[in-house]
């Protein structure tokens, strides 16, 4: 076995390599002045898929070896509730127009990509795989494929969201001369999932917290109301 191939089947190789292109996105990110396009997600999967591209290594032998980092998905988003708790008393006194908020924007981030696909000609399959682009990953696979989607292609879809939704955050506040935390992290963190709330995170532990808490209840309001609403527009 040559050093390549020995190296390839090094259990920690590719683990490392994606820790190594997060890391460096995310100096680039911050040496820029957060320049909203180097987003270190963003910036980090082209720095990985380049590098799997560029040596020929199938995906199936990525993965296995940074599984541990797929894993530690379920606490990182379980450890977001200590800024919920800290900002319980926050919630509770806006806890009715929060709730009105988030189910808003759960019907809209639905209706809008059925419509969209609609329009745009897709094909049923691929529409359905759309239709939860804004929960996190776990729950919109889960729902495509109760649906009759393409998990593999939301799972994709959710992460563009995602990273569209970090990207567009700051601006789009500064555009609409927004200054509330609370806001803030309300609206990211119902259209851009866990990608959005660690976005928001950079803004204030405050919108981090109400991010957090939409995302959570996005992921639960989209579940119920997702099969309603397919059965209505399609």
């Amino acid at each position: 076995m040559s050093a390549w191939q020995s190296l390839q089947n090094f259990p920690a190789t590719w683990l490392a390599l994606t820790c190594a292109a997060f890391l460096l996105a995310d100096y680039l990110y911050l040496k820029s002045g957060r320049f909203a396009l180097l987003n270190p997600v963003l910036v980090g999967i082209v720095i990985v898929i380049a590098t799997l591209l560029a040596l020929h290594v199938p995906y199936a032998t990525y993965f296995a070896q940074a599984r541990l980092i797929h894993f530690m998905l379920a606490p990182a988003t379980v450890a977001l509730a200590i800024p919920l708790y800290i900002n319980i008393q926050r919630m509770k006194a806006i806890a009715g127009p929060l709730l009105i908020a988030v189910a808003v924007g759960s019907v809209t981030g639905i209706v809008s990509a059925v419509l969209l696909g609609r329009w745009l000609g897709l094909s049923m399959p691929v529409l359905l795989s759309f239709a939860p682009k804004s929960v996190t990953t776990p729950i919109a696979m889960a729902l495509s494929a109760r649906a009759g989607g393409l998990p593999s292609l939301t799972a994709g879809i959710v992460i563009v969201t995602g990273i569209c939704a970090a990207i567009m955050l700051v601006p789009l506040l500064r555009w609409l001369r927004i200054d509330d935390d609370r806001v803030a992290g309300v609206a990211v963190g119902v259209s851009g999932h866990g990608i959005g709330t660690a976005r928001a995170f950079q803004v204030s532990e405050m919108a981090g917290a109400f991010a957090g808490l939409a995302m959570g209840l996005n992921g639960l309001l989209t579940s119920l109301l997702l099969p309603l609403l397919l059965a209505i527009l399609l």
